[in-house]
C-alpha cells in the first residue's frame, strides 16, 4: 500500500467521505487504525455484517483482493506499480 499515490487516496476517502458523512481526516485516522465504526455505522445490517466477517477471515479477505475488480482498482490507485 505505500506506493499508492497519496493524491488518489485522500481523493478516495474525500469521496466516501461524502457518501457516509463523515469528515476524510477522521475516515483516515479511523482506517489507520484498524477501525471501521464510521464506515460500518453507515452501512445497513446485513452489509456491516458482511464487511465484519471478511475482515475478520483472512481467506475471504485473499479471496476479494483476487479479484479483477480489485486488481483493477489496486493498479488504478498504485499508478499501475506492482
Amino acid at each position: 500500500m505505500n506506493n499508492i499515490d497519496p493524491n488518489k487516496i485522500s481523493g478516495l476517502l474525500n469521496v466516501v467521505s461524502k457518501k457516509i458523512g463523515v469528515p476524510p481526516e477522521k475516515l483516515r485516522s479511523e482506517l489507520e487504525e484498524g477501525k471501521f465504526d464510521s464506515a460500518l455505522s453507515a452501512m445497513n445490517r446485513n452489509d456491516a455484517a458482511r464487511f465484519q466477517q471478511a475482515v475478520n477471515n483472512p481467506k475471504i479477505v485473499e479471496k476479494m483482493m483476487s479479484t479483477p475488480q480489485a486488481k483493477a482498482l489496486y493498479e488504478k490507485l498504485s499508478g499501475g506499480k506492482k
